[in-house]
């Protein structure tokens, strides 16, 4: 099991890392922030629900007979139809609250390496790309904002 003392930035740092423990599990997913390059500018992708005001980022369930990175990797394809590689190890995670339950997304950064017209969640899901500075702006209330200057950094490097 993913511990969030495990090494991994979290999105909250200066805070006291709490370990998840038996008596405190906290559903996994796991997220891609894609970036593609625009001439010499950076692009991320967000996603949202059509009819929704709320922006974000592909996330999901990790299933039991899979990674992190697939997870992030298959996200990405299924809610925004991108293909593309991680960028090395996760960014960080955020944690948040949803039918009850606490939440722990894992975030990777992806180099988008393909863009399709037509995915699975296509006909309910919007795609948008924006600078870093809009999607900050965009995702203002998300706790994911705090990892995106990590994925800037990452993304600017184009390390794997």
């Amino acid at each position: 099991m993913f511990c969030a003392s495990g090494g991994v930035p979290k999105a909250n740092a200066g805070k006291p890392e709490r370990r998840v423990s038996m008596t405190n599990r906290r559903t996994q997913q796991a997220a891609a922030i894609a970036v593609r390059r625009n001439g010499h500018a950076l692009e991320v992708c967000l996603i949202r629900k059509r009819g929704s005001k709320k922006w974000g980022i592909p996330k999901g369930m990790v299933e039991p007979r899979d990674t992190h990175e697939q997870t992030a990797l298959s996200e990405a394809w299924e809610e925004a139809g991108l293909k593309g590689r991680l960028l090395g190890a996760a960014v960080g995670t955020y944690e948040y609250e949803k039918w009850d339950r606490p939440f722990v997304v894992i975030v990777y950064a992806m180099e988008v390496l393909e863009e399709h017209d037509e995915w699975h969640e296509a006909g309910f899901r919007k795609r948008r790309w924006a600078s870093f500075a809009k999607a900050a702006s965009l995702l203002k209330k998300h706790p994911v904002l705090p990892l995106l200057d990590r994925v800037r950094r990452v993304a600017a490097k184009g390390r794997a």
